[in-house]
């Protein structure tokens, strides 16, 4: 799947191209050899290019190494790609990190896309008329901006907004400018919001990486609380297939709810994968009994899940993976490129002291 030719060749802006999800999309755009890839990126600690540079297509990709919240840079950034379509998915996105210092989410997650949004639709007004009328900016956000769910019910597109720690407040008002750009200017935006991504390439201060590298490494695995916080799990690589929908047939204006239909509680998901590596790795114990409940965070969100009916119905998309052969594969990414893991590990300045863990053990 791939993004359908509107004309001749199109310019697409990636912020945030060098992150998790960002680098997947760029991955797969790389393929279309109509399309001219632009990534605008900070490179923070939890940035990598290397599955980027794997790629066969790997030089039409040109990076921009620009921190949004410098508008002056990314007004140059912008004039330099040309952009017929934007990707927003720069953020910091550790609710832990957001916790111990909100200052980084203040300044990216709100200041940055003021500062995207501004230049992006100045560079639209000057647009000739089809390329205006065929430019879109994709704003991507998550469904921790909806709060917590009690045992029923999903968040959709109606939800209200109940952010409950510093990170998912800092995405909130990001969302609430997106639309705010739509209504007033009439700026051609699509917005998302997705529950919780995971695959290859993600950094490994998140639950499913941090576990499998913890015990891999016979490593206390951390769990926060009681482990029955509950989240719905969307394989990354459908996720780039729900943004390439809606870059080809969304509607301006509304907003889609991207969910994988896997509600599973955090100690299920430290669970699975320990159960997976104990057959994989035949030690003499369980890689269960190096789990660790620690102190809960404050304002742990209880449940996310989604519904995502909407973008079934309008946009025909639905995750092509089923959850545990998307499991089994990012496992077995991790145990293949521990060396990668080792590298990246090595750029945190994260004291972890909330999951009682030292910087050297992330």
């Amino acid at each position: 799947m791939t993004i359908e030719i509107l004309y001749k060749e199109l310019n697409v802006l990636i912020t945030g191209g060098a992150g998790f999800i960002g680098g997947c999309l760029i991955r797969r755009l790389l393929n279309n050899r109509k399309l001219n890839i632009f990534n605008l990126d900070k490179l923070s600690y939890a940035s990598d290019l290397r599955g980027i540079e794997e790629c066969d297509e790997f030089k039409k990709h040109c990076l921009f190494k620009v921190d949004l919240s410098n508008f002056e840079e990314t007004k140059k950034s912008v004039l330099i790609a040309d952009p017929d379509i934007i990707f927003h998915l720069a953020a910091e996105s550790h609710v832990d990190r957001s916790i111990e210092n909100s200052k980084p989410f203040i300044e990216s997650n709100i200041i940055g896309t003021f500062n995207l949004l501004e230049v992006a639709r100045n560079h639209w007004n000057h647009l000739d008329k089809k390329r205006k009328k065929n430019f879109r900016f994709i704003h991507i956000s998550t469904d921790e901006v909806f709060g917590s769910l009690g045992k029923n019910g999903y968040f959709d597109e109606n939800s209200p907004y109940d952010p409950r720690s510093p990170y998912s407040a800092s995405k909130a008002a990001s969302d609430h400018l997106a639309n705010a750009w739509f209504h007033t200017y009439d700026f051609p935006i699509i917005s998302t919001n997705c529950s919780n991504n995971f695959g290859p390439y993600q950094f490994p201060e998140k639950l499913i990486p941090l576990t499998i590298l913890k015990a891999v490494e016979d490593l206390p695995i951390p769990i926060y609380g009681n482990g029955e916080n509950i989240r719905d799990w969307l394989y990354v690589e459908d996720h780039v297939d729900a943004l390439i929908q809606i870059i080809n047939n969304g509607e301006i204006g509304k907003k889609y709810c991207i969910g994988g239909n896997n509600e599973k509680t955090n100690l299920q998901i430290v669970n699975n994968i320990c159960s997976y590596l104990d057959k994989k790795l035949n030690k003499n114990y369980s890689h269960k009994s190096l789990i660790k409940f620690v102190v809960d965070r404050p304002g742990h969100d209880k449940r996310y899940a989604i519904n995502s009916n909407l973008i079934k119905k309008e946009l025909n998309w639905k995750p092509k993976h089923s959850f545990e052969d998307a499991m089994n594969k990012t496992i077995e990414w991790y145990l293949n490129n521990k060396r990668w893991c080792d590298n990246v590990k090595n750029k945190s300045n994260y004291s972890g002291e909330r999951l009682g863990i030292s910087k050297s053990k992330i």
